[in-house]
């Protein structure tokens, strides 16, 4: 089983994800612009997701979370929430 931990932040818009995602990769600090931007109650943890599993979350969210690169903001991702930007901290396999 595949386990992965992530991070995120939501907003309402396309645009204003890639504003923000434009922030974090010219330096700014992801869990500080996750406190003051996103719509999800993750944010007030830096967008902190904690540990999953695959289907465990919307299916756009688990496409990216288990195949893109770690620890590199991607977005936007589009979901029926809103737009996110993700940042994979972890993922590992777990054998019994």
């Amino acid at each position: 089983m595949v386990k992965a931990s992530a991070r995120h932040i939501l907003v309402n818009t396309k645009e204003e994800c890639k504003d923000l995602k434009n922030q974090i990769d010219g330096g700014a600090d992801f869990s500080e612009i996750a406190k003051q931007h996103s719509q999800c109650p993750s944010g007030q943890k830096g967008g902190a997701l904690g540990e999953f599993e695959p289907g465990q979350m919307v299916k756009e969210f688990d496409d990216v979370v288990f195949s893109a690169e770690i620890n590199k903001t991607h977005g936007p991702v589009h979901t029926q929430f809103g737009f996110h930007l993700i940042e994979i901290t972890s993922r590992q396999n777990s054998y019994p």
